[in-house]
């Protein structure tokens, strides 16, 4: 496999990565919510990521500590 590729079988994974830290540092109404987004992010690779991106950025607040 060329390496040239590498970065695009990559680019998939960032919206979890994003979605996984975000929820990580952010505060939400509960805090069964978090863990919800978190393990979505974890657990189904691109749409828990995509979800997040569309749903769960409006919800979570940032951590004010």
């Amino acid at each position: 496999m060329d390496p040239v590729y590498l970065p695009l079988l990559a680019l998939p994974i960032l919206p979890n990565l994003w979605c996984i830290w975000h929820a990580y540092r952010s505060e939400f109404d509960n805090p069964a919510t978090k863990v919800l987004w978190m393990a979505a992010g974890v657990f189904l690779p691109v749409i828990g990521g995509l979800m997040y991106l569309i749903f769960g950025m409006r919800r979570a607040r940032k951590n004010v500590a």
